[in-house]
């Protein structure tokens, strides 16, 4: 039985003539974990941003359960693909329960998160969430009031709430410190484990990337460099993608 969730076929994309992405070719499964690592302007944000239809594909297909992302209507694209940025895009001045239930948006849209007028399965989605990422005591918090760790954590129960089957992650740990950086990081992956979500996180740390993900993809000025698995991938292969420059 064919398990793919994500396929990208031949996938090029340029920005004012300047190609970004190369005929980029990747097959994702369902619960797979995976890095994308490379330096900056390696073209793993624009990948993102294409899966996501935050951009328009240019060449190639991007197709999610056999199916052209194109052909999904936003609310049920949303139950397909969820997106962690490195902002985290919370609104701060609204309750934390506030910013979890937008991840319902596909239900009911985000005013009705946003003034609280929720019913009592939402309430219970929500708390169930916040339980799951150690939370739930801030459930009606103002969410300026947390640190930089629990906002990120309000985000992953927010896609919790959501229930997509790929979680894509922008640096999802840029702006935290190494604890945090860590207890993020292991729960994102062990969530998507348990929950049987694929999940495709841009890194900038190789070191963070072979010790929490099953599979490594390097991207070179738009080109994968390598595909392996996470126990395969060897210093020669680090090197040639980053040619010298520091990695962490």
């Amino acid at each position: 039985m064919n398990n793919n969730l994500l396929k990208i076929k031949e996938l090029t994309k340029s920005f004012n003539k300047n190609s970004v992405l190369k005929k980029i070719n990747m097959n994702v499964k369902k619960g797979e974990v995976i890095a994308l690592i490379g330096s900056s302007g390696s073209g793993k944000s624009t990948l993102m941003n294409l899966i996501t239809r935050t951009l328009e594909i240019e060449k190639g297909n991007i197709l999610l359960d056999g199916k052209e992302i194109s052909q999904y209507n936003n609310k049920i694209f949303a139950k397909k693909v969820g997106m962690l940025r490195q902002q985290f895009d919370l609104v701060e001045n609204i309750k934390v329960v506030n910013n979890v239930l937008v991840g319902r948006f596909n239900e009911w849209g985000f005013f009705k998160s946003f003034i609280s007028l929720f019913k009592t399965q939402d309430l219970i989605y929500a708390k169930s969430a916040l339980r799951k990422i150690g939370l739930e005591e801030k459930m009606y918090e103002i969410t300026s009031e947390l640190s930089g760790g629990q906002k990120q954590r309000v985000a992953i129960a927010r896609l919790l709430v959501q229930n997509p089957d790929l979680i894509l992650a922008d640096e999802p740990v840029s702006s935290l410190d190494p604890v945090n950086t860590k207890n993020v990081l292991s729960l994102i992956t062990d969530l998507a484990r348990k929950e049987g979500k694929a999940l495709i996180a841009s890194m900038h740390s190789v070191e963070y990337s072979k010790e929490f993900f099953d599979r490594i993809i390097g991207l070179k000025h738009g080109e994968i460099i390598f595909d392996v698995k996470t126990e395969n991938i060897n210093e020669s292969m680090i090197k040639k993608l980053y040619e010298g420059e520091y990695y962490g």
